[in-house]
């Protein structure tokens, strides 16, 4: 059997997919709490929207805790199975476990239910980080190449929109289907308890794949010189040093506005395909499905535009095509141009810009991730320190802000515009659908400016890189052999 060809990173095909593969977890997650947990709260279990909004706000306040410690402690760690992966194995089992407890409340009254949420929302979070930060600073790991690594990470994409397309399918066509009490199927309970038990499963299965196949390469990555046990003062004196990185900063706050805007549109998504459209349950797992089309293209798509443009001008440049094709059904509806509910024409329009729209959305946020990896060598050239995982923590961070911010936001545009728990089509007013995308048009039109704005003070680019590698192999060959 011939061995894969090996890229830059002396990474084999199999590799990258191992690598890869794990984001399955984090994909079935994000999707789960993006698409599904507001609609499923709010509409299914009977939670006031502000209220989910407000649990996964405060959750989102401990991984802001949580992420950066978890990133620190995974780049100090030594063991014989290296830095990253005894984090990486010890999360599968809780993780899968939980995800699959959220999906199934117990029968209590308004105000526990609440703390419910919240408590899972916060488990899950923090065991999140366990698994992907530590998991995706491997990338750094893995090759230094400014290219490589846009290639590396276009893989852990892929897998994380595969992952999480194909739950979201399966729960459309098969789990959520309507019963003699429910008519509508994606607001059937007893589906949501099926869907949290296959999404552990597979999350659980994805971890330990991702994790024990990429085991082999632990011999090869760099592990953290021996040092004194550091006071917590110590700790975040290291910790605000390297965070303190200009790019990055830039580039952390330009993340939460464009997470800002995804969690809001993704969180908003079950109720315009439901209501402001009119689809099915059926009708909504065929859309679904067919953005399947969008990771396949974004895969070679993002690495082959980021040796042309370069990371930030296509992340941008991906970014303002989204929006313009990701909100134009919409402006178009009120303007009167686009078929009614119901029209057989309406279905393909929907299906062919979400695709779209997907995969540019998929190509710029590969970019914001291969960005985040360019700035460990240059904090590393500045404090001399390696901190992969404190850098992807800040990362993993700005990937649950977007189920965080954006449930929040979308809560309250909800409860803003009448949209009660327990309506359906057929009883929900026109003037209400039209106000939900008149509030949500110009609300993601501004967000993604601030973004795009704060991204250009991200001042790393290819040539700036290959400089700071430059000047740490000088670095290194000194302290080998100090000029005398």
């Amino acid at each position: 059997m011939k061995p894969s060809p090996k890229t830059e990173s002396g990474l084999g095909l199999s590799s990258r997919l191992f690598y890869g593969f794990g984001s399955v977890a984090f994909g079935v997650k994000d999707n789960g709490f993006s698409y599904l947990l507001l609609l499923f709260y709010n509409q299914v279990v009977g939670l006031p929207a502000t209220e989910v909004g407000l649990a996964l706000m405060i959750a989102l306040v401990f991984d802001a805790i949580i992420d950066p410690m978890v990133g620190q402690f995974s780049d100090n760690l030594r063991s014989r199975w290296g830095r990253r992966h005894p984090l990486m194995y010890a999360s599968a089992l809780p993780m899968a476990l939980c995800y699959a407890a959220i999906w199934n409340p117990p029968h209590w009254d308004h105000q526990a239910l609440f703390f419910y949420l919240l408590g899972m929302a916060i488990l899950i979070r923090g065991i999140v980080s366990f698994y992907e930060v530590p998991s995706s600073a491997l990338a750094a790991e893995f090759s230094t190449s400014y290219d490589e690594r846009s290639t590396l990470l276009s893989f852990r994409y892929f897998f994380a929109w595969v992952g999480g397309l194909a739950i979201q399918t399966l729960a459309f066509a098969v789990l959520l289907t309507p019963d003699a009490t429910h008519k509508i199927g994606q607001l059937n309970p007893v589906g949501y308890a099926r869907y949290g038990l296959v999404g552990a499963v597979v999350i659980f299965i994805s971890i330990l794949v991702s994790t024990a196949g990429t085991h082999r390469h632990i011999p090869q990555l760099k592990a953290p010189p021996p040092r004194r046990v550091l006071t917590p003062g110590q700790v975040l004196s290291e910790m605000k040093e390297s965070l303190s990185n200009r790019s990055f900063l830039f580039l952390l706050a330009a993340g939460i506005a464009a997470a800002l805007a995804a969690g809001l549109g993704a969180s908003l998504n079950g109720y315009f395909n439901t209501f402001f459209w009119g689809f099915t349950a059926k009708q909504i797992s065929l859309l679904t499905g067919t953005v399947f089309l969008s990771a396949f293209m974004a895969l070679p798509a993002g690495p082959m535009l980021s040796r042309v443009l370069g990371k930030r001008r296509t992340s941008i440049t991906f970014t303002i095509l989204s929006l313009v094709i990701g909100i134009g059904p919409l402006f178009l509806r009120a303007a009167g141009l686009m078929p009614p509910n119901g029209s057989p024409a309406l279905l393909p329009i929907i299906v062919v810009t979400s695709v779209i729209n997907t995969t540019f959305i998929i190509i710029a946020s590969t970019m914001g991730s291969s960005m985040v990896a360019d700035v460990v060598e240059a904090a590393e050239l500045k404090t001399g320190r390696r901190s992969e995982g404190l850098f992807f923590a800040a990362s993993a961070f700005i990937a649950k802000s977007v189920s965080g911010f954006g449930i929040l936001a979308a809560s309250i545009l909800i409860s803003a515009i009448g949209l009660k728990p327990g309506m359906t089509p057929a009883n929900t007013s026109p003037d209400v659908l039209r106000h939900l995308a008149l509030v949500y048009g110009p609300t993601i039109i501004v967000l993604h400016a601030i973004g795009m704005t704060l991204l250009m003070g991200y001042k790393i680019n290819r040539a700036s890189h290959q400089e700071t590698l430059r000047l740490l192999a000088a670095e290194a060959e000194e302290a080998v052999h100090p000029i005398m």
